[in-house]
């Protein structure tokens, strides 16, 4: 039987939607960009990204373009992050990265992972990516992916539980609203994600 095919509804573009769905590091990219901005506008980031490109997505591609050429494409209006400089400079270190390590294959990332604490110790290594970051993408790959390592909830937990924390839990646009709500309901406590 064929494994399900993945979804996530985060960026209310189902095109963008799509791309993180179809291309690994158009995933990775998104994931790297969602801090200090609305979910949606990271994750559309890559489509974004795609477009100003010539319609390709490569990591060794955006390795062998100059830092500075780079992140002029990220700040062009509308600018792919709030911090357009540091976070273009950040995804430019996160191709040169997996260029070096993966061979520019974003999915290599975790396709040999053996045990979620190699794969979570895999994400982490990746520029731009801490500790709960890492922690919610490993979560992420496991719901929406169905890349599920020996461990896995182990290594990701709070974030491999049921409940709507991040973006692990997002699968539609209800399951958004839930996530907002949830984090609405956890700040207004004094409460952090993981709580």
């Amino acid at each position: 039987m064929p494994a399900p095919t993945p979804t996530l509804a985060v960026t209310g573009d189902p095109e963008a939607d799509r791309l993180l769905v179809q291309e690994p590091l158009a995933l990775l990219i998104g994931m790297l960009l969602d801090q200090q901005v609305p979910m949606e506008w990271a994750f559309k980031g890559p489509s974004t990204l795609k477009a100003r490109l010539g319609g390709r997505l490569d990591a060794a591609a955006i390795a062998a373009m100059p830092e500075d050429a780079f992140v002029a494409v990220c700040a062009e209006k509308p600018a792919i992050h709030r911090f357009p400089g540091s976070m273009g400079a950040r995804t430019h270190q996160l191709c040169r990265y997996l260029v070096d390590e993966y061979g520019g294959d974003a999915a290599a990332v975790w396709t040999g992972a053996k045990t979620g604490a190699e794969l979570l110790a895999r994400v982490r290594a990746l520029p731009g990516f801490g500790d709960e970051k890492s922690r919610i993408f490993v979560a992420m790959l496991a719901k929406r992916f169905g890349v599920k390592p020996r461990g896995w909830k182990e290594a990701t937990a709070p974030f491999s539980d049921a409940r709507p924390r991040s973006v692990a839990d997002i699968d539609s646009p209800e399951s958004l609203l839930r996530v907002r709500e949830w984090k609405k309901a956890q700040k207004a406590a004094g409460k952090s994600k993981q709580d």
